[in-house]
């Protein structure tokens, strides 16, 4: 969820919207700190904080506060056990802020900014909960959020994957509809006319190329690959731009064992590709655990895979190691 967005939606609608937070969460609990959604006066919401008692009772709270005409920041304390019923056993801090109509303009200016990727910002919380303009600050840690005494601070937006498909068949559409509630900007290139469908997700971009591989010069450094066309010498001829391409990572390839120990042989001897290079593609993707070939399995899968090399590339990034990635020992059949 794009939390300013939300909140700007909502105040054209509405008087006034609740930003529900996890300031804090000990113990075992549904959702982690800087877990959000959006309340609004009719009870409807957007995002969520893990569901369950907790968010329900999370939502009717928001909801009385809106009721009452009161601004600003409130907290409330769940024990999930003995409070809600909820065999989680751990306990949960919630931060609910009324924003009204007088903010609409930061709402705006801080969904503008939201736009270009995560940034954190400082308000002052005064009396009565009453909270300050936000202004746009540089954290060390960045945390999601953190309320320090009268200081608060908060980390909004997501750190978002630039991924780019080549091919839109059948299993090309079912990951594009996978991909669009995660953090992932998707660039989806076709040569055939009348290939991409007549809507798309809003994370998702399509581009009609003749060469599809030429459209590699323009994609940006650190973008991930995956390549599932309708041919295979245009698979073979994607993949051999791209691996010859330090600056892009993850290099992955719809298909079988069998096609990627060919491709690899065609690697070799076309020349120009070292092996530190040819680590970076991954034949079969996905998991090796799920064998369906239906298209949405597959895209389930996929996905599973690359949420987990997102993970998995986060925390090597913050770490300083190098990435390293390894293609996955499911024998799948391509398309």
């Amino acid at each position: 969820m794009t939390v300013w967005a939300t909140i700007s939606a909502a105040l054209e609608r509405h008087e006034a919207c609740a930003l529900v937070t996890v300031l804090t969460a000990d113990g075992s609990s549904p959702r982690e700190a800087g877990a959000r959604m959006v309340v609004r006066p009719d009870h409807s919401f957007s995002g969520t904080i893990g569901g369950g008692q907790l968010e329900f009772d999370a939502i009717c709270i928001a909801c009385e506060t809106l009721k009452q005409g009161k601004t600003g920041l409130s907290l409330r304390n769940f024990s999930l056990g003995p409070d809600l019923g909820q065999c989680c056993g751990g306990r949960v801090r919630i931060a609910i802020e009324v924003i009204d109509g007088a903010r609409r303009e930061e709402a705006n200016r801080l969904s503008a900014q939201e736009r270009g990727g995560p940034f954190s910002t400082r308000a002052i919380v005064g009396e009565g909960g009453t909270v300050g303009p936000r202004e746009t600050i540089v954290l060390d840690d960045a945390l999601p959020i953190r309320l320090a005494g009268t200081e608060l601070t908060e980390t909004f937006g997501d750190r978002r994957t630039e991924l780019w498909l080549f091919g839109a068949g059948h299993v090309g559409r079912a990951l594009v509809l996978a991909l669009a509630p995660l953090p992932f900007n998707v660039t989806w290139i076709d040569s055939r006319a009348n290939a991409f469908p007549a809507m798309v997700p809003a994370n998702c971009r399509c581009i009609l190329s003749e060469q599809p591989a030429k459209e590699l010069e323009s994609a940006p450094d650190g973008a991930w690959l995956v390549i599932m066309t309708h041919s295979h010498a245009l698979d073979l001829t994607v993949a051999d731009a791209a691996l010859r391409l330090e600056r892009l990572p993850y290099v992955g390839m719809i298909g079988s064992r069998t096609k990627r120990g060919r491709m690899l042989s065609r690697f070799r001897r076309a020349g120009g590709i070292g092996e530190d290079a040819l680590q970076r593609f991954v034949c079969p993707i996905g998991l090796q655990s799920i064998r369906s070939k239906h298209p949405a399995a597959i895209a389930a899968s996929v996905t599973a895979d690359l949420l987990a090399r997102q993970e998995t590339a986060a925390g090597t990034a913050a770490s300083g190691a190098p990435l390293a990635y390894s293609h996955a020992s499911a024998e799948r059949t391509s398309r």
